[in-house]
């Protein structure tokens, strides 16, 4: 149990880092919240208090013997599917509420969560099997799908550099579809035994936030509206986005042909 308000801070300040990293990570405002809740009690907290959506957390605790401590932590970064440090994150969640670890181990932990990151090797040979086998699944060919595969790598390349930008998911998506659009058309050209319809539908899995939308809908029946209607209106403009740069990808490799 802290005692201290200089504890009791810190610890504040430690659950706004785990709620954090939990949205930042595509959790859904319920679980966000009661892990919050769930481990302020464990650290001796009569009562908690966690208001969430997808741009802010407000976090009051109250230990009973103080006034109650009342943080907020602004949210800049969009939710993503990053269910390696999500795991890490439940872990270590549960391990805390069963044992409270200490404030100073509890900061470590969190931040070496914070610093992992999905080997790219997961990603690389998971985006090569999703693209090309939703190639095949819609109908295409093997050559489809290796057309696929190879642009997936693509994907995954500007993926990681416009996630050094401030551009944004929607920003990213539009130039992303656009230019995987203009690689696909232009290369199906070159080869007219692919089909440019199959192999963009491989690569547009890799791209629609069909995560980031269910969890939008569960929140909503959930109860949390607010939360659920910003992130599904996230949702459909990241989609829209997508849709945007293909559509107009394909509109000028026909114009150029």
């Amino acid at each position: 149990m802290v005692s201290t308000v200089e504890k009791q801070t810190e610890l504040a300040r430690c659950l706004l880092d785990m709620g954090a990293l939990l949205l930042d990570c595509g959790a859904e405002i319920s679980r966000v919240e009661d892990t919050m809740c769930r481990m302020g009690k464990a650290y001796g907290a009569r009562h908690m208090e966690a208001f969430v959506i997808t741009s802010i957390i407000i976090l009051t605790m109250d230990f009973g013997n103080e006034d109650a401590i009342t943080e907020t932590r602004r949210i800049y970064s969009s939710a993503g599917n990053d269910f390696y440090r999500l795991e890490k994150l439940n872990e270590l969640s549960r391990s805390c509420c069963a044992s409270p670890l200490p404030l100073t181990e509890l900061r470590e932990k969190l931040e070496h969560v914070a610093a992992g990151k999905k080997p790219e090797k997961v990603i690389l040979w998971g985006s090569i099997l999703a693209a090309g086998g939703f190639a095949v699944f819609f109908g295409g060919t093997i050559w489809d799908s290796l057309a696929a595969a190879a642009f997936s790598l693509l994907i995954c390349f500007l993926q990681k550099q416009f996630g050094n930008t401030q551009i944004g998911t929607a920003g990213s998506n539009l130039f992303i579809s656009f230019l995987s659009g203009l690689g696909v058309g232009a290369l199906c050209e070159l080869l007219p035994m692919l089909h440019m319809d199959k192999i963009l539908i491989g690569d547009i899995m890799l791209l629609i936030p069909g995560i980031a939308m269910t969890n939008s809908i569960r929140n909503i029946l959930g109860g949390n509206t607010i939360s659920g209607a910003v992130r599904l209106l996230e949702s459909l403009i990241w989609a829209a986005a997508l849709a945007g740069g293909f559509m107009t990808a394909m509109l000028i490799i026909e114009l150029a042909v």
